[in-house]
């Protein structure tokens, strides 16, 4: 299957940080990899309803932005979440794209979760603080909803900064994303999986 990258872009700020960083590591792909880069504050998706005991999901027209976004998200081989770390995590814009996955999980016909299995989930984020740990619940919320897919994860791509531009200045960041897209991703597993003791026949 050809490779076909879908950058989700989270933020509210045009050329922000983190998109910088997230385009620099895009420019390392070979040439026939395809890219779509998608902003959430460009197509900004509805309050979402959670409709799990209802019988009513339909899905969305492919001309409201809801539809693009799932037309999108099925069609990719590759998923990059490109949000800056608010308050530890993802931003609210990106929070909802994500909770939207939920219902798709339950819209009939599309098989989300089985589409999904074994294609690859990526984080790029910026930050303003200098210790990284500071975005593990950003981390461990795209690993963990990697997991419950099947997806594969890559990690998440961490530069620093918070002035427009600042990331630029984050040489070690920038070394990383030359390399970030190279190679295969691991199957994602939960942790609770990692750490259970092998079974011996």
């Amino acid at each position: 299957m050809t490779r076909r990258f879908l950058f989700v872009l989270g933020s509210s700020r045009l050329d922000g940080n983190t998109e910088l960083l997230a385009r620099r590591a895009a420019e390392q792909l070979p040439e026939d990899v395809e890219q779509r880069w998608i902003s959430l504050a460009d197509h900004p998706l509805p309050d979402f309803v959670d409709r799990r005991r209802d019988a009513d999901h339909v899905r969305a027209p492919s001309d409201t932005n809801t539809g693009l976004l799932l037309d999108a998200t099925l069609a990719a081989t590759d998923i990059v979440i490109v949000s800056p770390v608010y308050w530890y995590s993802v931003s609210g814009l990106t929070k909802r794209y994500l909770d939207y996955w939920s219902g798709w999980l339950r819209t009939p016909g599309l098989d989300f979760k089985a589409t999904l299995a074994g294609r690859t989930l990526w984080g790029v984020a910026v930050l303003a603080d200098h210790e990284p740990s500071v975005a593990d619940p950003y981390a461990g919320l795209l690993h963990n909803s990697a997991a419950y897919l099947g997806m594969r994860f890559g990690g998440v791509l961490l530069g620093n900064g918070s002035a427009r531009g600042d990331v630029l200045k984050d040489t070690d960041a920038l070394a990383r994303a030359k390399e970030f897209f190279a190679g295969e991703a691991p199957l994602a597993r939960f942790a609770v999986e990692e750490a259970a003791p092998a079974v011996t026949p």
